[in-house]
């Protein structure tokens, strides 16, 4: 754990996401601090923002609390050095199948904000 420990506030700030997200987030097992002070106080690395960051685009996307743990669970394998190669053949097949849904929504938001700015402009057109 090297580098510099950061309170939650500053974590959640530099990350992007509240306060109250990052203490859900460590009690549903998503992301838990590095470390914590001699006073209680939650303590975040860059590793633990790196996480956080790959985490908070999961949200908007859909994903369920269960599929960000898994998710982040075969990023770990596949991150590791030693793992089990089966291990590694498997979360590479499972990532597939998440890349797979992530495209999908990403058309899915496409096509939404589409219809979104047609709507815009026929304001805009409607107000000129």
């Amino acid at each position: 754990m090297a580098g510099v420990l950061m309170q939650i506030g500053e974590a959640a700030e530099r990350v992007g996401l509240s306060i109250r997200t990052l203490r859900h987030y460590e009690e549903v097992g998503i992301v838990r601090p590095s470390a914590r002070s001699d006073g209680g106080f939650r303590l975040y690395t860059a590793d633990d923002l790196a996480r956080l960051a790959l985490v908070k685009p999961m949200k908007p996307l859909g994903f369920t609390l269960e599929q960000m743990r898994e998710l982040l669970s075969l990023l770990d394998v596949l991150d590791g050095t030693g793992a089990d190669p089966a291990a590694v053949a498997d979360a590479r097949e499972r990532l597939a199948a998440y890349r797979e849904i992530v495209a999908t929504r990403v058309r899915a938001l496409r096509a939404q904000l589409g219809v979104a700015e047609e709507f815009a402009r026929s304001l805009e057109r409607h107000s000129s």
